[in-house]
């Protein structure tokens, strides 16, 4: 009964991991880091990492793995997985889709921080906009049905 949210789920971890595995390629750490510190001089705090290649690229492998390990459940619909899945969709899709591709219009982070067009990450934002759609729209079709 709950096998296009499963699917949806698995869709969404691919999508991500095709994400970052382009920004891995296309050099997004050269970009966000120094974003991160701009942000830091210019407000005094930010709360966002910076991150070595090694630590990034290993934390997202981990996350990605977790993620779809946790497929099971989504083919079940289980309840108090749900809130995360729903800020997996929000911030890890939508927002960071959309972020890349503001950067790529704007050709910059932050005034500070410009680069060549487009962003890193941009060619796979799309992919990841779409499978964030579609686990949205099955997370919300599955909204009010009872596990089984």
């Amino acid at each position: 009964m709950f096998r296009r949210l499963g699917m949806a789920w698995i869709g969404f971890s691919i999508a991500l991991a095709l994400h970052v595995t382009d920004e891995a390629l296309t050099g997004f750490l050269s970009i966000y880091n120094p974003t991160v510190r701009a942000l830091r001089a210019q407000l005094g705090f930010w709360p966002m990492p910076t991150f070595t290649f090694a630590a990034w690229i290993s934390g997202l492998s981990v996350l990605i793995v977790v993620m779809l390990a946790l497929s099971p459940f989504a083919f079940r619909n289980a309840r108090w997985l749900r809130p995360l899945f729903y800020a997996c969709v929000v911030v890890a899709g939508l927002l960071n889709a959309l972020g890349h591709t503001v950067a790529t219009i704007l050709g910059h982070t932050v005034p500070s921080v410009r680069f060549a067009r487009p962003a890193p990450g941009f060619y796979s934002s799309p992919l990841l906009f779409a499978a964030a759609c579609w686990l949205l729209l099955e997370l919300r079709r599955t909204a009010t049905d009872r596990i089984h």
